[in-house]
């Protein structure tokens, strides 16, 4: 027992990139057997070799750091994450390449950042040219790269004050809450481990729920695992291409909705960050504003179908009503939460109205974005919320300029400086936004292309290059230097920019 626990305790004391390694290479030998079940045996094989590969290369590494002490900085965890979306990849396409001898590796790295970060922009327009077997792995990446955000939001951001936790009030300084939750000497590699036990658990359990109610909804297997494990990780993979003109019915796509809830609070699932408010959901801002955007985009697309509708005097029968309602829900909830499923219904809304591709509108509601320390992307809707907060008060301070306002209930989540530092990431994010379309442009893509690959990179909602534009947008086409700086922009758009920041403060270096 003792030399059990010896070795135990060894394992937890390895560097966090080399544990994250051995973990996605593990991981390897479910496509592996997949693919033997299937008789996929090029695809099995390639798994199979780089799982053991990986494995005899994490078990040498992990013997001669053996007996070293690791130092437990604030520095260390953001590196191993930055580092986990920067050179993972390239591990991972080993057997993306080997099961797939006809592309490149510039093609299967930037299809793998693209996965681990929950993107989920494909290279491959055509999804029958990747087996089973693949799509099967670049899901489980995508829902892996979820589940790793899942942990760092509250073992890693959420200490640092980083990733939409800067506006709160429980991280400002001098409040009593802060100081337990973020100056206790608590050791970094045991907070990890406490929210990966605490964390896994459940999005496990979510995942397999979701998987259950689409087979129970008619998907076939694979289908409905990758599909499952897109909405929990928000990457919009799909084996099918998406959930457009492929057969999946109103029931699957209700079930996928409510799971996507789970992407506009943290409190929908936990309550193990400084996020959490006393009342819950009830009065949880990002939840409400979520709800309030999920409901009220639709209705004004909604009228703007019902009134195109008369313009070009079309019938407005209740199936075809219920079905331009139900594809505007569904697609805004989708891009809201930087999922980027679109409802099987969205071209029957479109036509119905005679409205032409809102690609303007998927885009703004990809840069809002979902909650804090989920796995979804853009601006978030705390942030937001915050900047609506600021805006109210001072047209209010126009009317009555003497006026002293309570901040109230929900409003007593932010700090009161709030408002100035969602400003500063907001500009940061405008900034990079810029910068990535500059750069596209720069190496040969169109202006309006450019601004959608950025947005679409910046957001992690990788569907917006084939729905936001006027026609889907050919990434294997694009020249090498176009791909890397998008599979910079998915990182940096993962990370967000302040984290990338932190990166470069002398006192993270010292601590």
């Amino acid at each position: 027992m003792r030399r059990k626990s010896q070795i135990r305790a060894g394992f937890v004391e390895l560097p966090l990139f080399l544990l994250i390694f051995g973990i996605f290479c593990a991981s390897m030998i479910i496509p592996a057997f997949y693919a033997v079940v299937t008789r996929d045996h090029l695809a099995s094989r390639a798994f199979f070799y780089s799982c053991i590969l990986g494995m005899v290369v994490f078990t040498l590494i992990g013997i001669a750091h053996s007996g070293r002490k690791t130092r437990h900085g604030a520095l260390g965890p953001l590196l191993s994450l930055l580092s986990s979306f920067l050179l993972l990849p390239a591990l991972l396409t080993i057997p993306f390449l080997e099961a797939l001898p006809t592309t490149r590796f510039i093609n299967a790295y930037f299809d793998m950042v693209s996965a681990i970060t929950t993107t989920g922009a494909s290279m491959f327009e055509d999804p029958g040219r990747l087996s089973d077997s693949l799509h099967l792995w670049r899901a489980q990446v995508a829902w892996m790269g979820g589940l790793l955000m899942w942990i760092a939001a509250s073992a890693i951001l959420a200490p640092l004050h980083l990733g939409g936790f800067e506006v709160t009030a429980q991280a400002e300084p001098g409040n009593p809450d802060a100081r337990r939750s973020t100056t206790a000497p608590v050791n970094p590699r045991l907070r990890l481990l406490r929210t990966a036990a605490a964390l896994a658990p459940t999005y496990l359990a979510l995942t397999l729920l979701l998987w259950v109610l689409l087979l129970a909804n008619g998907d076939r297997s694979l289908v409905a695992l990758c599909h499952a494990m897109s909405v929990m990780a928000t990457s919009g993979i799909s084996p099918l291409g998406g959930t457009h003109d492929t057969g999946v019915g109103f029931g699957a796509e209700f079930v996928m909705m409510l799971f996507m809830l789970f992407s506009l609070s943290r409190l929908t699932f936990s309550k193990d960050t400084i996020t959490a408010t006393q009342g819950g959901l009830r009065t949880d801002p990002e939840f409400r504003m979520g709800l309030a955007l999920i409901f009220g985009v639709p209705i004004m697309l909604f009228a703007r179908h019902f009134i195109g509708a008369f313009d070009v005097a079309a019938s407005a029968e209740g199936q075809e009503t219920f079905g331009a309602l139900w594809g505007a829900v569904f697609t805004v909830t989708s891009f809201l939460t930087t999922t980027g499923f679109v409802s099987a219904s969205w071209g029957q809304a479109q036509s119905w109205s005679g409205l032409d591709t809102p690609g303007l509108i998927l885009m703004g509601l990809a840069l809002i974005g979902g909650g804090v320390a989920t796995t979804a992307g853009g601006v978030k809707l705390l942030r937001v919320f915050a900047l609506y907060r600021n805006g109210a008060r001072e047209l209010e301070r126009l009317v009555y300029p003497n006026s002293v306002s309570g901040a109230g209930v929900v409003g007593r989540r932010l700090q009161s400086n709030g408002a100035f530092i969602a400003w500063i990431f907001f500009m940061l994010f405008a900034v990079s936004l810029a910068g990535v379309t500059l750069l596209l442009t720069f190496v040969g893509a169109p202006f309006e292309d450019a601004l959608v690959m950025s947005v679409a990179t910046l957001t992690t909602t990788g569907p917006l290059i084939e729905f936001a534009a006027d026609a889907p947008i050919a990434l294997i086409q694009l020249s090498d230097t176009a791909k890397m700086i998008l599979s910079g922009a998915m990182v940096l758009g993962r990370l967000e920019t302040l984290a990338i920041i932190a990166l470069l403060t002398p006192d993270l270096w010292r601590a």
